[in-house]
């Protein structure tokens, strides 16, 4: 069994703690091969004339590579990084280490597909196994209470279900070995320049400076639910706008698999433990849970969630207006709300939720602009993309998603009253020093 040699490509599980794949690799193998490869794909401009991922998400990445790199050495292990398409070069690799198989997280939408697919298929005509394995959400796919075809259509009823009938699996410890041997040159990880980005401006105004990596996910976990003990207000506080600890702001790590949700939920259960217990502390959880529906639903609806009628339950006509949708991208819409949260995402890479919703609801309700470009202009802007739940969303605001009303307006007005009735967040963000 030991003698086995086994690849682990790393995709969007950044991490060595609660990683199956590497822990599965480390049990089964006496030589293990942890892979990341850059695939210039990721970076291209569209056809809306942004890259695919921006220089924030892309910077990201970048640092969380670094990290995982120096996790690995400090297990007397490496991190192999290739730059390519992974469809030629893992099959490259796997053939040219004499590796048994290929270890990777399973993906659920449709260009992760395509590649993982051909992945496989190149594998397995070389004689090399491919396992994948579920583990990007709370729940494992094998432990939901229905076959993927008939999860519930809404969210309220996965929820209910999911936990009255459904376990969540403890997170597995970081390995206690990890039996690397440098038998291949590996390439240096890439700066932001090379991929054909410059260095974006750390604005002032930007309440949190994101930094990628496991260890970083971890400090920001300790930070605010112990040093902080701002876990225990976060009902009350998450719908804010201004500052660095409104909400848990642990989506980007989540995003990239820096830390996994099991983590997060286990250390919640600690602190309901060892301090408190309350609805702030559960709705953390919830959130979770919706990370999940979402991703859960990709696989159930497939291509669906990008197409502009979203899960088909009616047509929608939205216009295709580039003047409109640049000056909404560019926060010049002159409704200073929306402009100062669209100006937050473009010079920090990050936006609250309250503004995600509120943006989405003005391009599509009342500029009647095509829902998708909004999301594809969040795909190359947010730190903390993730295709399932940034696409879903998208489509909900819109009317096209899971549970959808018609009238599902966020009257920007009513909004300023409630959540920035002194302007201080509108202030902060259209100071003429950037504006």
């Amino acid at each position: 069994m030991k003698g086995k040699r086994i690849l682990v490509w790393f995709k969007t599980n950044l991490r060595l703690l609660d990683n199956e794949a590497l822990v599965a690799a480390c049990e089964k193998a006496s030589a293990v091969f942890p892979v990341y490869i850059i695939d210039d794909r990721m970076f291209q401009t569209q056809a809306l004339g942004f890259p695919k991922t921006g220089a924030f998400r892309t910077r990201f990445l970048l640092e969380s590579l670094h990290d995982l790199q120096s996790s690995l050495r400090q297990h007397e292990a490496g991190l192999l990084v290739f730059r390519g398409r992974p469809e030629e070069i893992i099959p490259r690799l796997a053939l040219e280490l004499k590796v048994s198989a290929v270890y990777a997280e399973r993906e659920v939408t449709d260009e992760e597909l395509r590649i993982q697919n051909q992945v496989e298929q190149r594998c397995e005509a070389k004689g090399i196994a491919m396992r994948l394995f579920w583990q990007h959400t709370l729940y494992h796919l094998e432990d939901i209470p229905w076959p993927i075809q008939h999860l519930p259509d809404t969210f309220t009823h996965f929820r209910k279900e999911a936990e009255q009938e459904a376990i969540i699996r403890p997170a597995l410890p970081i390995p206690v070995s990890i039996p690397f041997t440098n038998e291949i040159g590996s390439e240096a990880i890439p700066t932001l320049q090379q991929l054909g980005f410059s260095e974006p401006e750390q604005d002032p105004r930007a309440a949190i400076h994101f930094h990628g990596g496991e260890s970083q996910a971890l400090a920001r976990m300790k930070e605010y639910i112990w040093e902080k003990d701002r876990l225990k207000i976060y009902k009350e506080t998450r719908n804010e706008l201004l500052g660095a600890d409104y909400s848990s702001k642990f989506s980007p790590w989540l995003s990239l698999g820096c830390i996994s949700p099991k983590t997060i939920y286990e250390e919640v259960r600690r602190y309901e433990r060892e301090r408190v217990k309350n609805d702030s502390t559960y709705w953390l959880i919830f959130e979770l849970m919706w990370r999940d529906y979402f991703r859960f639903a990709a696989k159930k609806y497939g291509n669906r969630i990008f197409q502009l009628n979203g899960l088909g339950k009616k047509n929608m006509t939205l216009k295709e207006d580039r003047d409109t949708f640049e000056q909404w991208r560019q926060g010049e819409t002159n409704i200073p709300f929306i402009d100062a949260n669209m100006k937050e995402l473009l010079h920090s890479g990050f936006m609250s939720n309250r503004g995600r919703q509120n943006v989405a609801s003005v391009l599509v309700k009342d500029l009647k602009i095509n829902w998708t470009w909004g999301a594809a202009w969040f795909e190359s802007q947010l730190i903390d993309y993730d295709p399932t739940s940034n696409w879903l969303n998208w489509a909900y605001v819109a009317g096209v998603g899971n549970d959808p009303r018609e009238d599902r307006y966020f009257n920007t007005e009513s909004q300023v009253r409630k959540y920035d009735p002194h302007g201080h967040y509108m202030d902060h963000w259209l100071a003429t020093n950037k504006a």
